[in-house]
């Protein structure tokens, strides 16, 4: 049986999930995730934020505005509730910028998470293969590098450990220059449950954890993004 998530948006036409609902999947795919909450105004943007306890990081909840750092649909490191209520204002007024007939569902708050090695999983369709993960240096390394690793679904525990240790950035993963090490056991069971997972889901088109943070006893997903095959 498919998520509600995913069966309610294919029964309203939606393919592009909002990082909300994406993340959403993720948790019920065993995904460590970095908890987020949806504002629909600016007194709940700063009522939430006092929640979850600054430094917070608030970004656009649109399914139509994809890249949200382009569009100034991102706001980090927010350290107080006089600063939320501004980030609040000046996201959507963006947003309604960079597009006026977006679907605008208010913006997301979550904590900051702190500093770790950024990597990325992600998964596409191929034609020939089926479902293809991805996994490589995230953040700005990836558009940059291109440092990444390949392997068809399903996978195994070899397989996962094979595309953790061949890209080659592999060396900051361990540690490099006094840097705290990623778990690379850790990031094997995240690409082994988005397998498994991705595996069950054929509802899945697209997806993508990017940055997830390695730390040296955990990762945690920052963003995800998924996007759903159009209902037969």
């Amino acid at each position: 049986m498919p998520s509600k998530i995913i069966t309610s948006a294919l029964r309203n036409g939606k393919t592009v999930l909002t990082e909300v609902e994406s993340k959403q999947l993720m948790i019920e795919a065993g995904i460590p995730v970095i908890e987020i909450r949806l504002a629909r105004t600016r007194a709940e943007a700063v009522s939430l934020s006092k929640e979850i306890g600054f430094p917070v990081a608030m970004k656009i909840v649109s399914p139509d505005i994809i890249h949200k750092s382009d569009s100034g649909g991102v706001k980090l490191n927010l350290a107080n509730a006089a600063q939320a209520g501004k980030a609040y204002a000046e996201i959507l007024a963006a947003a309604k910028k960079a597009d006026s007939r977006a679907d605008i569902q208010g913006v997301s708050v979550q904590k900051m998470a702190r500093p770790g090695v950024e990597v990325i999983m992600g998964m596409s369709k191929d034609d020939q293969f089926g479902p293809v993960l991805m996994f490589g240096l995230g953040g700005v390394f990836v558009e940059v590098l291109k440092d990444v690793s390949f392997r068809i679904v399903p996978l195994v525990r070899r397989d996962a450990s094979q595309m953790v240790r061949e890209i080659k950035g592999y060396p900051l993963l361990e540690g490099y220059r006094g840097q705290e090490p990623a778990n690379i056991s850790v990031l094997e069971d995240i690409l082994l449950r988005l397998s498994d997972y991705i595996d069950k889901t054929p509802e899945i088109k697209e997806l993508d954890l990017n940055p997830i943070l390695a730390y040296k006893d955990k990762a945690v997903a920052v963003d995800a993004r998924v996007i759903l095959e159009p209902a037969k």
